[in-house]
């Protein structure tokens, strides 16, 4: 890691997207980066004369030609996002003059920014820790408010200082076993000198963190939903309904649907992996037909199941056939409710024959009616024997799961060896084996291969 980058190089990347925009941001960072870019500047003296946070007016100039009119934000060290000195040109955002201006800076005196650099940069520099870098492409990834809203909370510190105090309830008691190791009255008792409660309270917060793990996860990744069920029972309608937008064609002709579309869509706040499938049928048309055994393919690989049927044709074999043979959890949907005065209702026998049914809705897709309790619906199977509510602090990644989970075990761990009466040392092992791996979810301690994975994945221009 440390050999791909190089600290206080200048670099530039370009941070927002290539297409037509009324702005673009060409960024830069590292030593010299203000001097470098007074040189391509039609106002070179504003620029080094600028003081840190402010903006200057001009052009970005390739000798005599104008290239764009631009404003410089300019950064001084260590009040930057990297702690270095920035520069970040805002100019306008056709593809070809972001372009341009970018490649006016590499050929005076930048490189181009690796993934992931100028965060990189800013953990190196102290103004940022890994679980606040993580955050970052967590809120770059995120596909609704709620899973927004908990990377923010861990990118303004809440998992650090939730972290920090749990580390300090360590450090408290193994200062206190420190002075008996130093000076003991007997080296063979430890009951009388080893105070469990700070650690008894930390290995409750971290039991805490790694549980909430599941919960964050799912509103990071996501799950998959699929819509399926006969010809003409209103998936596509379902599926524009719940998009609030009319991306699936709907008709009253069967099989209209013969490939399955997919969007994301926000149910309750979980990010769905929403699909709409073939009508399931028996079809001599070889297109068709492919597109059958694609809703089969895909209910396989559900995390939830939405099976629709019509409310004016009832429930039939066909509809029981293929929910005998579903092991995905379902959730039933009686559609086209508005067209009927009378609700069906799954009997008790049906249902028995639904290996993973959950729960029985009705909506009308047509009207929008019934939609908030099918969501719900939905929410409560993807969300059962998981904690979803906000807590202060959750994990954000994997490697902080398992980081935690190590620490856990290592306080565990020196409760098991004081029950035991081990000496003194043993415990002092246990809780330092804890801080190092707290130290690895922070970043205080992380081989050069994690920070690899963390920052390969951010964008060139983060």
């Amino acid at each position: 890691m440390t050999d791909r980058y190089t600290p206080d190089e200048p670099v530039a990347a370009i941070a927002t997207a290539l297409s037509p925009a009324a702005l673009g941001i060409v960024r830069t960072s590292g030593k010299k980066s203000i001097e470098l870019v007074s040189r391509v500047f039609s106002r070179p003296d504003a620029l080094l004369a600028a003081a840190g946070n402010t903006i200057v007016y001009g052009w970005m100039m390739n000798g005599e030609e104008r290239i764009d009119e631009v404003l410089v934000s300019v950064f001084r060290a260590p009040k930057s996002f990297t702690g270095e000195d920035m520069v970040e040109i805002s100019c306008h955002g056709g593809p070809s003059v972001v372009t341009a201006v970018h490649n006016l800076l590499l050929a005076h005196g930048f490189r181009q920014a690796q993934h992931g650099e100028f965060t990189f940069r800013a953990y190196i520099n102290g103004k940022t820790d890994l679980t606040r870098a993580e955050a970052v492409r967590e809120i770059i990834d995120s596909h609704t408010d709620a899973s927004r809203g908990r990377a923010a909370g861990r990118l303004a510190g809440s998992l650090y200082v939730e972290i920090d105090s749990i580390k300090k309830l360590i450090t408290d008691t193994l200062a206190s076993i420190e002075v008996e190791v130093e000076y003991p009255e007997d080296e063979e008792t430890i009951a009388s000198t080893f105070d469990r409660a700070d650690i008894e309270k930390a290995a409750a917060s971290l039991q805490i963190l790694a549980d909430s793990w599941k919960g964050e996860k799912l509103y990071q990744d996501g799950a998959r939903v699929v819509l399926c069920g006969r010809t003409n029972a209103g998936k596509s309608s379902l599926f524009n309904s719940i998009l609030k937008e009319d991306r699936a064609i709907v008709s009253d002709v069967a099989g209209t649907t013969r490939d399955w579309l997919e969007s994301w869509a926000s149910f309750d706040g979980i990010p769905v992996r929403l699909f709409d499938t073939a009508g399931l049928r028996e079809t001599s048309d070889v297109v068709e037909k492919q597109g059958v055994e694609l809703t089969h393919s895909l209910t396989n690989d559900a995390d939830v199941v939405l099976y629709l049927a019509d409310s004016v044709c009832g429930y039939t074999e066909e509809d029981e056939l293929f929910l005998k043979q579903c092991r995905e959890p379902v959730v039933f949907v009686w559609n086209k409710c508005d067209k009927t005065t009378e609700r069906p209702k799954l009997s008790i026998e049906q249902r028995a024959l639904i290996a993973c049914f959950r729960n029985e809705v009705y909506v009308s897709a047509k009207k929008g009616e019934g939609i908030s309790d099918l969501l719900k619906a939905v929410k409560d199977v993807l969300t059962e024997g998981i904690s979803t509510e906000r807590i202060q602090a959750g994990l954000g990644s994997a490697r902080q799961k398992a980081a935690v989970e190590e620490a856990l075990e290592s306080v565990k761990h020196s409760l098991v060896s004081a029950d035991d009466n081990y000496t003194l040392d043993a415990v002092v092992q246990d809780l330092e084996d804890a801080l190092s791996a707290l130290g690895e979810v922070t970043g205080e301690v992380t081989p050069d291969d994690v920070l690899g994975s963390i920052f390969s994945r951010f964008c060139v221009g983060k």
